[in-house]
């Protein structure tokens, strides 16, 4: 088991990276001095894979478990559904010190927290992210929330977990598709801030499926992102400045999800179309090298993850949408742009005409 540990002001916490370690949960958990009590939130789909091995941790461990499984995908999202988890609480008298625990990828945990950090103004929260995306970026950090009609996460609050578990196996049920999604993240984070782990991708033929990368690629990719991840929120926890770096590709990665209502493209696929217009962005604005963005292009092709805009959506329709991201400042759109492999900047100072022109080519 290789433990990463998240050290903030106010708490610290390990995220644990050990295969099978689903089996360890209950144990893991017992060693935090949490009360009894434990809301597991799934999905159908990840509760029928690895529902009934996570309660049996958590029972031979001695917690008492109640179980609830929201429905699948982005779309649902919403305050309805953390009602429906309100209401769960309320059946079962769940107190200050009992545990909501996320079995799921980035949609699960994302409600999940939301509703820990608001039922009874924060109860204990402990992520279990089954897909690569919520491991390596949607599990880590403590942002939590929902969506609203108008934008992704608008709705939210910084709740950090007091664990998070990830169990490499379980990748193996994973869609092909939601694999791709989170090697968008993982391209990201090379972007950001790894240079040699974008260059340890480059090396590899395929990325697309989960079946060619070898088990010490998977472990870098683990261990560098969650580290990655790590390292930025514990110098920012709120998105007070270096944070915002975490956001590369997802300004217009946001605009593309909600415009497409969430069913068109996930959140990855949005993210890798938001890589490729921002580094498009920096070419134009003389801040980073043609040749770095087109070693960005042909890694993003390689995990074969979209590069083009969904002809679905107007370009003026993204323009307006970019308005109501909830990175905007004083009326101006933050963007993370890069200048070399590894490194980014943060401006708000793109012309809308560039942004114009840079979607028009996509």
């Amino acid at each position: 088991m290789h433990t990463i540990r998240l050290n903030l002001p106010q708490q610290a916490y390990d995220i644990a990276i050990a295969p099978g370690g689903i089996a360890k949960l209950g144990e893991l958990m017992s060693h935090l001095h949490l009360g009894k009590q434990v809301l597991l939130v799934s999905n159908p789909t990840v509760f029928q894979h690895y529902g009934e091995n996570v309660i049996a941790s958590l029972e031979n461990a001695g917690f008492d478990v109640n179980s609830y499984n929201l429905p699948d995908g982005e779309q649902y999202k919403t305050l309805a559904s953390i009602e429906k988890l309100y209401n769960i609480a309320l059946e079962n008298h769940l107190e200050r010190a009992a545990t909501m625990v996320a079995l799921g990828g980035g949609v699960i945990g994302d409600m999940t927290g939301f509703a820990a950090a608001t039922w009874l103004r924060g109860i204990n929260f402990v992520q279990v992210p089954t897909t690569l995306l919520s491991m390596v970026d949607a599990a880590i950090g403590g942002k939590t929330g929902v969506n609203h009609p108008q934008g992704k996460n608008l709705i939210g609050a910084f709740h950090q977990p007091k664990l998070v578990l990830i169990d490499p196996q379980v990748l193996q049920t994973l869609p092909e598709r939601e694999f791709r999604a989170g090697m968008a993240e993982v391209i990201k984070y090379g972007v950001i801030r790894d240079a040699e782990l974008f260059a340890m991708m480059e090396q590899c033929d395929r990325l697309d499926q989960f079946q060619y990368l070898s088990k010490n690629l998977l472990q870098e990719i683990l261990v560098r992102s969650c580290q990655a991840k790590a390292d930025v929120v514990s110098k920012d926890e709120k998105e007070a400045g270096l944070r915002a770096i975490l956001n590369y590709g997802h300004t217009i990665g946001h605009a593309v999800e909600s415009l497409t209502g969430y069913r068109i493209v996930n959140h990855g696929e949005a993210v890798a179309i938001g890589m490729v217009a921002a580094g498009q962005l920096a070419v134009n604005l003389g801040l980073w090298e043609q040749a770095a963005q087109d070693r960005q292009l042909a890694l993003i092709q390689k995990t074969g993850l979209p590069t083009q805009l969904p002809t679905e959506i107007e370009i003026n329709a993204i323009v307006d949408a970019l308005q109501t991201d909830k990175k905007v400042k004083a009326g101006k759109v933050r963007f993370i742009l890069p200048t070399k492999i590894g490194v980014v900047t943060i401006t708000d100072q793109v012309p809308s005409e560039q942004i114009h022109q840079v979607l028009q080519q996509m």
